[in-house]
């Protein structure tokens, strides 16, 4: 049993980490304010603003999503000419309470980083969390995901996952 005031026992004391994909070099094409710039997968998991979601800190550990292999760029699809983003996030274990706080936070950062005319979706990626339905259904109802932005302690924990660790 855990005293008063105690830290709660970790649910996943040593998960796997992962090296951290490199920085995508910046192309002409990029640079040149004459051309459109569109937005593309890679762009979400790595470049727009200051590092979207691969640099997103896990609630639990000194790590980002990246770093446990929560976010992959392979899982992230973008249509930009339908304004549409989807992400699937892997929770490092099955049974993850830290599933929807995880999936919150990635939609925060996409909504405060993108163009108001993105549709964000974020799921967890099919098959690997227990209450994956549940938790798909809570980030996809805009009134919850509102209604929880509403509530300061939350929004304070989901903008330490965003801030950037020393």
């Amino acid at each position: 049993m855990v005293g008063a005031g105690a830290p709660a026992p970790l649910e996943n004391a040593n998960p796997l980490i992962y090296r951290r994909s490199g920085e995508r070099p910046v192309t002409a094409r990029e640079e040149d304010d004459e051309l459109p710039d569109s937005i593309d997968d890679r762009e979400i998991f790595d470049i727009l603003l200051a590092h979207l979601i691969r640099s997103i800190n896990d609630p639990e550990h000194p790590l980002t999503l990246e770093e446990l292999n929560v976010v992959e760029q392979v899982r992230v699809k973008v249509n930009d000419a339908e304004s549409t983003v989807s992400v699937a996030f892997t929770p490092t274990i099955p049974h993850c309470s830290m599933a929807t706080l995880i999936g919150l936070s990635i939609k925060v950062k996409l909504i405060r980083s993108l163009p108001e005319r993105f549709k964000v979706d974020v799921h967890i990626t099919p098959g690997t969390h227990a209450s994956e339905h549940a938790v798909n259904k809570q980030l996809a109802d805009k009134e919850r995901v509102a209604a929880a932005l509403e509530n300061s302690h939350l929004l304070e924990v989901v903008n330490q996952c965003l801030s950037a660790r020393s």
